[in-house]
């Protein structure tokens, strides 16, 4: 079985991709993806959220959204922004932010390899959010949202891509927050053997970010599977789109938490409690954790840096994660905070926003306290995939953000 292979992908045309493409549907609100697309029908936001072109407040799961996305596939399509392949290809994608670059291959992965378990996941997914993304996918009769893969190094796949990639990109722009994506496209038989071939034989790749996307392929796959089993003209959908970027390449930022009670105890109260299971050191600045098991608190104006005391750190892979210190030592015994998914009391910053979003929301009254993590390690979220174990909500934050709407797989 295969994990990965070529495929004819709607392409994006050059010079209509700053205009297309859009952030991926799940880090905008639908208020927000129509501030952005306002103005820009070619927006690809048109398509993965298309509740944008109803008015505020209409059901975004009404069948009638759904197929408003299809009609404005369908007319990128008409108008030539979007366009087919003539012979199946692999693409490789390079994004830059700022110092940090990375470069994945592109291709049509299997559902099957993700139901086997090749395709290792490491987190819970939502039903509705699941249903969702499988609904918008059928009525598109495609799979537009990029599933974000990461496999681990190899030095062969790196000099192919790096030999490859000597020379213009087909696709080359500078998105509006700064970010460069570049998109080279792999028609050669030879060459696409070479890179497919080291990916399939590799025992597993990981999901770093888009398990909604792949559990709604695997849903839809089933839906597909049942339609045809009364019309055999129903498109199969067996595959679905995803970038895989080597491990050393990958870029995970932190998930930071603010929380909305100290527990009816003042800061200095809060802060003496932590004694016992920290080594808490007042900071004269914001503190960004250098290492696993040092945290930062924010609260009453003032900084500190926290560090858990080795004997509070157990031997377990999942347990001994710094979210779940966190949790063990300090937001379940103190503030009662035992379930980070449902508790209204707390809230999760990403780390692109900066320390500096941590204090405002304790400022304004918001928030009584913030804490910065430290990023999770990838050799962690491997550790726990293998186990087939799930990591902490809201433990990984990837960054830079795949863009929607450069390569599509149809599904007919």
């Amino acid at each position: 079985m295969t994990l990965i292979e070529p495929f004819r992908a709607l392409r994006v045309q050059p010079q209509a991709a700053e205009r297309v493409a859009a952030p991926p549907y799940d880090v905008v609100e639908s208020e927000e993806a129509r501030q952005l697309a306002d103005g820009n029908p070619d927006s690809f936001l048109h398509v993965s959220k298309p509740e944008i072109d109803f008015p505020p407040g209409t059901d975004e799961h009404a069948d009638a959204v759904y197929a408003r996305g299809k009609e404005n596939l369908d007319r990128l399509v008409a108008t030539g922004r979007l366009r087919r392949e003539s012979t199946p290809c692999v693409y490789l994608y390079r994004q830059v932010m700022g110092e940090h670059s990375q470069i994945g291959l592109v291709a049509a992965a299997s559902v099957q390899a993700y139901r086997d378990g090749r395709i290792k996941r490491h987190e819970h997914t939502q039903p509705q959010k699941v249903l969702d993304r499988a609904r918008n996918a059928d009525a598109l009769d495609a799979h537009t949202g990029t599933l974000f893969l990461t496999h681990r190094a190899d030095s062969e796949i790196d000099a192919k891509v790096a030999a490859l990639t000597d020379r213009e990109p087909d696709i080359d722009f500078a998105a509006v927050d700064g970010i460069r994506h570049s998109v080279w496209v792999v028609s050669e038989t030879e060459q696409i053997a070479t890179l497919t071939g080291r990916i399939n034989a590799m025992p597993a790749v990981y999901i770093a970010d888009g398990h909604h996307r792949s559990a709604a392929a695997d849903k839809l796959h089933e839906w597909r599977a049942t339609a045809r089993e009364r019309d055999e003209r129903v498109g199969l959908a067996e595959r679905f789109l995803a970038v895989l970027f080597p491990e050393d390449q990958v870029q995970i930022l932190a998930y930071n938490r603010v929380v909305a009670t100290l527990g009816g105890r003042s800061p200095e109260q809060f802060v003496d409690c932590l004694g016992d299971a920290f080594d808490v050191q007042p900071s004269p600045g914001p503190v960004d954790p250098e290492q696993p098991r040092i945290f930062g608190l924010y609260t009453g104006g003032t900084w500190y840096r926290l560090a858990i005391r080795l004997q509070r750190v157990p031997d377990d892979p999942i347990a001994r994660l710094d979210i779940n210190l966190l949790e063990a030592h300090c937001l379940a015994p103190l503030l009662g905070i035992r379930d980070q998914r449902t508790d209204s009391r707390i809230d999760f910053v990403g780390g692109i926003r900066g320390l500096g979003e941590l204090e405002r929301r304790v400022d304004c009254g918001e928030m009584k306290a913030a804490f910065s993590l430290h990023a999770t390690r990838l050799k962690d979220v491997f550790a726990v995939a293998d186990q087939g174990q799930v990591m902490p909500t809201k433990s990984t934050w990837f960054e830079p953000k795949l863009r929607d709407g450069l390569l599509i797989l149809p599904l007919s």
